[in-house]
């Protein structure tokens, strides 16, 4: 075992940065100074990243002690244990799961998959950088170790609150205090129709699609002898300039300038047109001035065509109209807005436009304290603003709902959920990101490090993190693609055919 005044030693050292960050006045890390303090810190995050691969992997490789054991042993028969379910084994509900596993409770996990994803990585999958089984883990080989915590592959069909019973494809599953993390899915703002059209980036089977049908795109051209519909098969149209829209858009023109530039033979995959469409008047809407217009230029300077303030007005199996506009393109992307799971409706609460539940500043639902929604289902406002759905807030979700579970169970009361928002990265291309990290602005190579460190320090498993290091570090340097393979049926209902442009839209 390693010496236990590394790990803490050097997660207090990142702290300390964080805080002289925090009480700094909100700038861009631009001067020579500021640019080696923003190395400093992310050198410390590496360290605390390389430990704590280190240390995970060395106690994965423990058995439990016997006196361990023995407690586990006593808590399960003892007949009050209370019984806790979490629905979703993402982000919150791992999380939440970890939490758990450590009380005196008889925990079970529900998930229709038997898979945790890392969600902000789908997008490599898509574009060849990393194979599906990267950024996923079985959920039980997660929780091996916890022989308090039981793992259910099931559908959840809805939740009758009064028996205190879960409802499954399958029977049901009685509960003490309940957690739903079922996450989000794509929304298409009422025009269903386009999910056919356009995949969004939600799934494993998402990812693989999109993929199947980005490089039989440059297959399709190779092959095609008209010159007019070989430009719509080397035409992608994104939709949507959130961080999976932008990080997609900065792929795509890498995968056609580089990674393919010596691989066909009638065509060349640079004359690819990548057009981003944004309904907003900047990209990434949540991010300062500075970090959006820097993303927009570096974007247009890999060349990908940006369109703000624009919005899709129709999909066709041919391409979409922006506006009045028609763009032939066989490649159509979704990642224009969300919708939260479908359970939240069948909890009988008040929801927002999105199906977010509205909980109270306990995580919990209002009127039943045992049951707790955490992640994207959840809507949680803080000072007058909403909590965003990304994967940090969910992990502090999933924790603070487990922690107040423990204190009920305890007989002690639930503590108000407060989220501590430490920053967020978009990846805009090989070696160039933007982020915030605390009250720092980051751009360029240094925010791309710090978004490498942070994602595989999250990344479940030490041979996934070992896996995508290795080929992050072969893609960066060759500027190859690792999985580029054309695998599986396509659920897209383009064909090959001569596809002419639709009416425009309400003419």
């Amino acid at each position: 075992m390693l010496p236990r005044k590394w790990g803490p030693s050097a997660v207090q050292g990142a702290r300390a940065d964080a805080r002289r960050y925090s009480q700094a006045p909100l700038r861009v890390a631009t001067s020579s100074t500021d640019c080696l303090t923003a190395l400093m810190a992310v050198g410390r995050l590496g360290i605390v990243f390389v430990f704590t691969v280190i240390r995970g992997s060395l106690r994965a490789s423990i058995p439990l002690t016997s006196g361990r054991l023995a407690l586990i042993k006593r808590a399960m028969e003892n007949n009050g244990t209370a019984r806790v379910v979490v629905v979703g084994g993402g982000f919150a509900g791992l999380s939440a799961a970890k939490a758990l596993a450590r009380g005196n409770v008889q925990l079970t996990v529900v998930d229709r998959r038997n898979y945790h994803l890392f969600q902000p990585l789908l997008y490599q999958v898509a574009t060849a950088a990393l194979d599906s089984s990267d950024i996923a883990m079985p959920i039980r080989s997660i929780l091996r170790n916890k022989d308090n915590v039981d793992v259910l592959l099931a559908e959840v069909m809805g939740v009758d609150k009064e028996k205190r019973q879960l409802l499954l494809d399958q029977g049901t599953l009685p509960y003490d205090f309940l957690l739903i993390a079922t996450g989000a899915q794509d929304s298409y703002f009422g025009h269903e129709g386009w999910a056919g059209r356009a995949p969004g980036l939600k799934t494993l089977e998402d990812a693989l699609e999109i993929r199947r049908e980005i490089f039989l795109a440059f297959e399709r051209a190779e092959r095609e002898t008209d010159a007019a519909r070989r430009k719509d098969w080397l035409t992608f149209v994104l939709i949507g300039g959130g961080p999976t829209g932008v990080e997609m858009a900065g792929a795509l023109a890498e995968i056609s300038r580089h990674s393919l530039e010596q691989d066909f033979r009638r065509i060349n995959p640079a004359d690819a047109r990548i057009v981003l469409v944004e309904g907003h008047a900047t990209l990434l809407p949540f991010y300062p001035s500075e970090l959006t217009d820097s993303t927009r230029r570096h974007l247009e300077k890999l060349g990908v065509e940006v369109r703000l303030g624009q919005r899709v007005t129709a999909i066709d199996a041919g391409g979409v109209f922006i506006g009045n506009e028609w763009i032939g393109a066989r490649t159509v992307l979704w990642s224009a807005g969300v919708a939260a799971s479908p359970l939240g409706a069948k909890l009988g609460v008040p929801l927002d436009k999105a199906g977010r539940v509205k909980v109270t500043p306990f995580l919990s639902i209002p009127g039943h304290e045992e049951i707790y929604v955490a992640g994207d289902l959840a809507l949680v406002e803080q000072d007058g603003k909403t909590v965003a759905g990304v994967a940090p807030a969910a992990m502090q979700m999933g924790k603070h709902a487990a922690a107040n579970i423990l204190e009920q169970v305890h007989k002690r009361a639930p503590r108000p959920f407060r989220y501590e928002d430490r920053g967020t990265f978009a990846v805009i291309g090989r070696g160039a990101a933007v982020g915030l990290a605390y009250r720092f602005k980051l751009r360029g190579f240094v925010a791309w490090l710090a978004w490498l460190f942070i994602h595989l320090a999250f990344l479940a498993g030490f041979r996934n993190r070992i896996f995508v290091f290795f080929k992050w570090a072969y893609s960066y340097f060759t500027l190859r693609r690792y999985a580029r393979l054309i695998t599986g049926t396509s659920r897209s209902p383009r064909g090959d055919g001569d596809l002419q442009a639709p009416p425009v839209p309400g003419g």
